[in-house]
């Protein structure tokens, strides 16, 4: 894997399911908002700032704000929809543009370089 995006959601989704179903979450929206939130962090901080980072980590911390918003501040889907996909548009333009690097090139995560002398 090149970027640590599709882990860092498995891994939070399935903690927070696993938490739910055994019980252990007092208010599920407010910490599924917290999830997202804290994926879309781990993903900036895990992948470094690339042009997949740039888009996918705010993304899903704007999706963690709507969350919260629309369960538990009563805000309206017709309202953060457009919203979310406004911010994810200009995000993907941003990361387009944005002069950073297509993909971490040195670190925890980087792609390895195999060496191919004998």
């Amino acid at each position: 894997m090149r970027d640590a995006t599709l882990p860092v959601v498995l891994i939070a989704g399935g903690l927070v399911l696993l938490a739910w179903n055994y019980g252990w979450l007092p208010n599920w929206n407010a910490l599924v908002a917290l999830a997202l939130a804290v994926a879309g962090a781990l993903i900036m901080v895990l992948d470094g700032i690339t042009k997949k980072s740039l888009v996918a980590g705010p993304v899903l911390m704007a999706m963690g704000l709507g969350w919260y918003g629309y369960f538990d501040l009563g805000w309206r889907s017709r309202l953060i929809i457009p919203l979310l996909m406004i911010f994810a548009g200009l995000m993907m333009l941003i990361g387009r543009f944005a002069p950073v690097p297509e993909r971490r090139t040195h670190g925890l995560l980087a792609p390895r370089e195999h060496d191919d002398a004998p």
